[in-house]
């Protein structure tokens, strides 16, 4: 039945980027509406422009509630917010106007799934610097999700196929994500990544926990940081019944985790768990001198309600012209409906 689907809240991302081409091209797969009831939350008339750049045959219905929503497939369901001048919007261009109207669309999305109205959240890809300049002052998603939610202990999971990667930092210098690798924050985080494999799924999750320093610190030769905070947080875990290992070196967990010796790792900061997922999921083309494919998923975990996004940027370079693809969109799409039954399962 219809209603026994999760309802997602998708947000436009930064019009002036890729992001409501790709939401177009999603939600013109019908595969989006097998396994949810999309809506889509931003400009109406963005997406408008959008559904012509994608090339698609969807209408658009704009709506001002959630339950004015029919979830017809061949028609978005746009909440319009009439927040972007379309004779101003520039793609590929930052402006503060498309910064606003893409965390706009987020508060919204936000204040939706805290209120019920809405089973989950997915976000698209948002410019930072527009963000900034329209005055709202946030390192990115995760921070403002945390905000509005009100919510301390949270961490960003990507994923690619069995690589799932969980993160201590994120989105800090690299000299100041060695001072945050703590026993008390390792521990917050494995004890995440616990729970986000429990939510998908696996009944025992297995826990790799990477080191910091090369080789994890050789015994102390390269670095104490192991000796003093990773393996206490380690060994606290399994007290707490938690199957964690580590820490296991960095250049060689990550290979691990694909052949599934690990359910999930525990990377100490955002690169060093970025760049595995990044080049597991996403595909140069030589030839064509653009990506081929960009797949991979960016969960937010410890938040009251449910939080994925796509795990790409605006492409500034891209926007308008009709090539993005929406992969990794799709993907978050999957992870929200997944993780949005869970939640119903578990309240039933």
């Amino acid at each position: 039945m219809v209603k026994n689907k999760p309802i997602l809240g998708i947000t436009m991302g930064d019009p002036a980027g890729i992001g409501p081409e790709i939401a177009a091209k999603a939600l013109a797969d019908k595969y989006i509406y097998d396994i949810c009831r999309p809506l889509v939350v931003g400009d109406a008339g963005v997406m408008t422009e959008a559904v012509k750049i994608a090339n698609v045959n969807l209408a658009i219905r704009p709506i001002s509630r959630v339950d004015e929503a029919k979830f017809e497939y061949g028609v978005m369901d746009v909440i319009d917010l009439k927040n972007v001048d379309l004779s101003r919007l520039e793609y590929g261009k930052v402006s503060a106007m498309a910064g606003n109207a893409a965390f706009e669309a987020v508060r919204k999305v936000i204040e939706l799934a805290m209120d019920g109205e809405i089973d989950g959240t997915v976000t698209g890809p948002i410019n930072k610097e527009a963000i900034n300049l329209a005055g709202h002052h946030f390192a990115g998603h995760t921070e403002i999700y945390a905000h509005f939610t009100k919510t301390r202990d949270y961490t960003m999971m990507l994923a690619y196929g069995d690589l799932r990667v969980v993160h201590v930092s994120t989105h800090v210098s690299l000299r100041k994500a060695c001072d945050l690798v703590k026993k008390e924050r390792v521990l917050k985080v494995i004890k995440l990544a616990y729970d986000a494999c429990r939510k998908l799924g696996f009944e025992n999750p297995k826990i790799g926990v990477a080191g910091l320093n090369p080789h994890s610190g050789e015994g102390g030769l390269f670095g104490d940081e192991e000796e003093k905070e990773i393996i206490p947080a380690i060994e606290e875990a399994r007290r707490m019944q938690i199957d964690a290992e580590g820490p296991v070196p960095p250049d060689t967990l990550f290979p691990r985790v694909i052949g599934r010796k690990y359910h999930i790792a525990v990377a100490m900061y955002h690169d060093q768990g970025h760049i595995p997922v990044k080049t597991a999921g996403f595909k140069w083309d030589e030839k064509k001198q653009e990506w081929q494919s960009i797949e991979g998923v960016n969960v937010t975990l410890g938040l009251p309600i449910i939080r994925t996004s796509v795990d790409h940027g605006t492409a500034f370079d891209k926007a308008g012209k009709g090539i993005a693809t929406p992969e990794s969109l799709i993907c978050a799409v999957e992870y929200g409906a997944k993780l949005a039954a869970e939640n119903k399962t578990a309240d039933e």
